[in-house]
């Protein structure tokens, strides 16, 4: 460690410190994650300033804020599994009936599936509507090592179909779903959970005095994974700032300035969206003010991370604990969310790239028939996009190879490479929103919203500050 990666780390630190204070002394949650993000926005850009984006000092540097960024990550990803599994098997030993358990999936991945069609519609229309093209994009070393990999993974898209996504979410063995090791393991966990808990459900009708140790066992479980989630949780701030200062710090904005009208045009989208998801709760019966000032820290630590799966946590206590949702289908609202029907990912991206190439190779993208076939591609591709970052990536080649693009078409995603991370940041955080809104609206619709919990005043950091 250089003179200088001991100075920048020792600064890291000292913010550390400056947030710990402000924990210290009762400083809001909320206000604390949004400081971290304006100390990480305001850190990053002074080492850019510095010592540019591609320097040696910056890249060594980083690896140590990543202990703080990356593993705060990894913590969240650590519970995630835990969670999902006490969450939903405790919610259907509440539920006493399997009826109810079909109407919250359904409804929860109706509503993410409608969604990223309408958020396909919206990348198509600003697509055209911004006159993005494929025509006169340069091609660099990087880029086009990135399009070789990129080419090198078609044949895993060429495979994906409507039969084979659904036998992929089925737990063959759930316990290497557990480790995440597939796109789908999110799904099949939330599967190999529903089993567990309608089985209990017919224990407790034969065996009622079994059931009942194993209700009680789920309730201690249930309690001991909030609280973990609740010890972590706590270091979000810290995370934000480390993973905010990486990302301004690395970023190369002489790339972003050249496809500035890409990166517009995409946040224009992304934003349509969010408008759209604000109506949608609207029309549900909640204030949409209210709504955005209660998701707002989740949807900034999903776009510091670009990680849906990570933000799982967060996701189901903001349903829980500020919107009223009832754990089953907030549980099931993130977990889904996570991995069908990302509206930014799956449905926005991959609809803008193809309106860019479609028309350089001959095709009519403003007929019908193109169009129609667009978002059914789009809908069904968005099952099983991995909630990490690239998994736009992967929802791209599924529509490129379902529509017959040629490998002209897929070596476009590469030539975006450069400026990849400002824009999944924005996606991320719209995937999460929409995951959130599904859980208010299918709740809504059920007739299990608490809105008194909706309307009311409490604060996310009342349950971490319970944290001793």
């Amino acid at each position: 460690m250089n003179l200088f990666v001991l100075l920048n780390v020792a600064v890291m630190l000292g913010l550390f410190v400056l947030l710990f204070k402000m924990q210290q002394n009762h400083v809001k949650f909320t206000r604390r994650v949004f400081v971290a993000l304006g100390l990480g926005v305001a850190y990053g850009a002074i080492l850019q300033w510095i010592y540019g984006a591609g320097s040696a000092t910056v890249a060594a540097s980083i690896q140590y804020f990543d202990i703080a960024g990356r593993g705060y990550v990894q913590l969240l990803r650590m519970i995630i599994v835990p969670l999902v599994m006490v969450s939903i098997i405790c919610a259907i030993l509440k539920l006493k009936d399997g009826e109810s358990l079909g109407k919250i999936s359904g409804l929860t991945i109706g509503v993410l599936l409608g969604t990223v069609a309408v958020a396909g519609l919206i990348g198509f229309a600003v697509a055209n509507l911004f006159g993005l093209t494929a025509e006169g994009l340069v091609e660099g070393s990087r880029e086009a090592q990135r399009a070789a990999d990129l080419l090198a993974r078609e044949g895993t898209a060429e495979g994906i179909s409507i039969a084979k996504t659904l036998v992929d979410v089925i737990p063959a063995n759930p316990f290497l779903d557990m480790t995440g090791a597939r796109d789908t393991s999110i799904i099949s966990v939330v599967i190999f959970s529903a089993f567990i808990g309608v089985a209990a459900l017919g224990v407790n009708k034969k065996q009622p005095e079994l059931a009942a140790k194993f209700d009680s066992f789920m309730q201690v479980a249930y309690a001991i994974v909030m609280r973990i989630v609740t010890l972590v949780l706590r270091l979000t701030p810290y995370g934000v700032l480390a993973l905010m200062t990486k990302v301004l710090a690395s970023s190369n904005f002489a790339d972003i300035l050249n496809l500035f009208n890409f990166v517009l045009a995409s946040y224009f989208a992304l934003l349509l969206m969010f408008g759209v998801h604000l109506l949608l709760v609207s029309l549900a019966g909640g204030n949409p003010w209210t709504f955005v000032k209660k998701v707002w820290p989740v949807l900034t630590f999903a776009f510091t991370s670009r990680s849906s799966a990570a933000t799982i946590p967060l996701t189901v206590q903001t349903q829980t604990r500020q919107l009223g949702v009832p754990d089953g289908v907030a549980n099931f609202a993130a977990s889904f969310g996570a991995t069908i029907g990302q509206n930014g990912c799956a449905g926005i991206y991959p609809a803008m790239l193809v309106v860019m190439v479609a028309p350089v190779i001959g095709l009519d993208i403003m007929s019908l028939e193109f169009l129609a076939t667009l978002i059914a591609v789009i809908v069904v591709g968005s099952f099983g996009v991995a909630g990490v970052g690239g998994g736009a990536t992967f929802a791209a080649l599924i529509v490129f190879s379902a529509l017959g693009l040629p490998n002209e078409a897929i070596a476009l995603i590469g030539l975006l490479i450069s400026i990849e991370p400002l824009i999944d940041m924005g996606r991320t955080a719209l995937n999460v929103n929409g995951a959130i809104t599904s859980g208010f609206i299918t709740s809504r619709v059920l007739g299990q919203t608490d809105m008194s919990v909706y309307n009311g005043e409490q604060e996310l950091e009342l349950d971490l500050e319970s944290v001793s």
